[in-house]
């Protein structure tokens, strides 16, 4: 099980990996969503806040009305983030779940691919 800490700096690893892509703020220019991260088996949560493509914040706790929401098991969260598993197999396989529109599970499909290759 993943501690808040590891999550938080997975997360922070993460905004960087994003914004520093320019392939990928390019593409998500037009995209500005508020999204929550729940850890389900701790109850945690994280909030993401995406301006225009820019990971402008993510902090502890469900801020705002969310856009998308990401449930997984908290070491899923982690690995997802630091880039060590494949999130859209663990979506595939039912081990994480996304609620969002079909458009935003697309563009999140999109950014996987972009920041995770392989």
């Amino acid at each position: 099980m993943a501690t808040s800490g590891e999550i938080l700096e997975a997360l922070a690893d993460y905004t960087v990996q994003c914004n520093e892509n320019k392939r990928l703020r390019k593409m998500q220019r037009d995209w500005t969503k508020l999204i929550h991260f729940n850890a389900e088996e701790t109850g945690e949560q994280f909030t993401m806040n995406v301006v225009k493509g820019e990971i402008l914040s993510c902090e502890p706790g469900a801020k705002g009305t969310p856009d998308v929401i990401v449930t997984a098991k908290s070491e899923d969260l982690c690995d997802m983030f630091w880039g060590d598993l494949n999130p859209s197999q663990k979506y595939l396989q039912g081990e994480i779940r996304v609620k969002a529109s079909q458009e935003d599970i697309v563009r999140i499909d999109a950014i996987t691919m972009i920041i995770w290759p392989d």
